[in-house]
């Protein structure tokens, strides 16, 4: 202590090294810089005499951050968003996915996920893409979903045209070999397996909820290659449905960070008049079918005792999910249906805080905060350009799926009662800071851009969606919920269902105004 007081005493006195410095230079207040001698009493909030007026870049309305859509020819539409930066993402987004595997073998889009950037007319193999990609410092990917087919590329700007061609032999021109083909066959199994195995259930409970919502109608139909048709898909198959589905005015091609202008001529330089490897034939079989809710149940009983063994091994868990008809992403109620979404929020138990970790959501106050013995509790929304699913997916030990079901279904009836003022406010904000903080990423813009192009041949910009955000009232959220409610559920469950309540129970819950269960009694316990 008297040591600090001592330092302390000569820091004051100007003693010690520093004083040493300043008895040496002179007090550093009266000090004369090289560049701050010019104009000593002029404050930073003024502008300096004889220095030109800076003139400041501007943007007259919102031209410049509109996303430019061109039509070719052949119906190909091409569409881009200025970014500043060296690099760009550039993709073709296809109409096709699951969905459209009705007349087909299941699990065609699976397929041609997992072939996707092999060989083509143009490159001998993946490793010569992948090099090509190399000198221009670009990455590939390739995504399927039930209703979109994503081919993209990251790379230089400067090598935009050498990106569109590959783009265009890779979707355009893929030679599918046998062994390619064979490869894919064992990647798929793999998956599947791993699909089966995995602690985290939520890809399996999706794929379920689906197949119950939708039952063997378009967004319902598997995504994943059933184990049955893994051998039975080859290059004939595949090339059978290319021909219907990757048409060109089922195509976007969506660039962000590059010009307009020269998108457009590399698309008429690769995309236009080419001949595609499986023939120039119409497309004939074209499923133009529009989603049919039929709500259901789809379980699986499995033993989920040992799914992630180890020192510390995870519990045993029952997971359901109880999912209702919303609406599709083209209707008005889209954006109130996304804010109830938020609203209910939640995650897991052991979900770390922090500002805009959802821990003041309904599914965290009512449900996990309350619940110790839930291990999970989530709101989904699922949204297509016909239909539209919001669901919740809850976790828990299998002695306690019955009352886990009916406070699932009690937050269900909630949505439609009163909605406070700040919650929603609260909701509102954290939306649209996601969505902001999305579209800082370039390639989740050229994600947003394809999609909404290929949905709505235009876009709606951030700021058109934080309006229509800001404008979500109390009572649209209570009309929304209110709307659903009237539909059939669609239930998906897994592990241990012993104490899985009827789906007619769960039914008559969510008609009632409490979503209580019906009693039930046993004669036998």
């Amino acid at each position: 202590m008297a040591a600090m007081v001592l330092a302390a005493t000569r820091l004051l006195r100007g003693s010690g090294s520093w004083g040493r410095s300043r008895l040496r230079f002179g007090d550093p207040a009266y000090r004369r810089f090289s560049s701050g001698g010019a104009y000593p009493n002029i404050p930073l909030s003024s502008p300096l005499p004889g220095v030109p007026k800076p003139v400041f870049a501007t943007v007259d309305g919102q031209e410049k951050f509109e996303t430019k859509v061109t039509t070719l020819d052949n119906g190909l539409r091409v569409a881009s968003q200025n970014k500043f930066g060296q690099f760009c993402t550039v993709g073709i987004l296809i109409n096709s996915g699951s969905r459209y595997e009705a007349k087909y073998l299941s699990g065609i889009a699976h397929f041609l996920e997992k072939l996707a950037f092999s060989s083509t007319d143009r490159f001998d193999s993946k490793d010569e893409i992948l090099l090509t990609l190399e000198k221009h410092g670009g990455i590939c990917d390739c995504q399927t979903s039930r209703d979109t087919t994503m081919y993209a590329v990251s790379a230089d700007s400067k090598g935009l045209d050498t990106v569109v061609g590959l783009l265009a032999d890779v979707v355009l021109h893929p030679r599918l070999t046998d062994e390619e083909i064979e490869m894919t066959r064992m990647a798929v199994q793999f998956e599947l397996e791993d699909l089966n195995m995995r602690p985290d259930p939520e890809p399996l409970l999706t794929e379920m909820i689906h197949e119950a919502a939708y039952r063997e109608n378009t967004v319902g139909l598997h995504r994943f290659c059933p184990v049955e048709n893994i051998g039975k898909i080859d290059r004939d198959v595949l090339h059978s449905y290319l021909r219907n589905y990757y048409t060109p005015d089922r195509m976007v091609l969506a660039g962000v960070g590059v010009e307009h202008a020269q998108l457009v001529e590399c698309a008429r330089k690769y995309l236009l008049g080419t001949r595609p490897a499986w023939g120039t034939g119409a497309a004939v079989h074209v499923d133009r079918s529009v989603a049919q809710y039929t709500g259901g149940i789809v379980k699986l009983e499995r033993d989920m005792s040992n799914v992630s063994l180890g020192p510390t091994p995870f519990p045993e868990l029952t997971h359901i999910m109880i999912g209702l008809e919303s609406c599709s992403f083209l209707e008005g109620d889209f954006i109130p249906f996304a804010v109830l979404n938020m609203m209910m929020g939640g995650g897991g138990s052991f979900s770390a805080g922090g500002p805009g970790k959802g821990m003041f959501t309904r599914l965290y106050l009512n449900v996990l905060n309350r619940h110790h013995w839930m291990y999970n509790a989530t709101s989904y929304h699922h949204s297509y350009e016909d239909t539209g699913l919001l669901c919740i997916h809850a976790s828990a030990d299998p002695r306690q799926v019955r009352e886990m079901v009916e406070i699932i279904t009690r937050e269900f009836v909630l949505m439609a009662g009163t909605v406070d003022v700040v919650e929603l406010e609260r909701a509102k904000t954290q939306l649209m800071s996601m969505l902001m903080m999305n579209l800082e990423a370039r390639p989740v813009i050229f994600e947003d851009v394809g999609r909404q192009v290929l949905a709505t041949r235009s876009r709606k910009l951030p700021h058109e969606l934080c309006a229509l955000i800001r404008d979500v009232k109390p009572e649209d959220i209570k009309r929304v919920a209110s709307k659903m409610l009237r539909g059939k559920p669609a239930m998906a469950a897994l592990g241990d269902l012993s104490e899985l309540p009827a789906y007619e129970h769960v039914q008559t819950a969510l008609a009632s105004r409490d979503g209580r269960l019906p009693r039930t009694y046993r004669l036998f316990r």
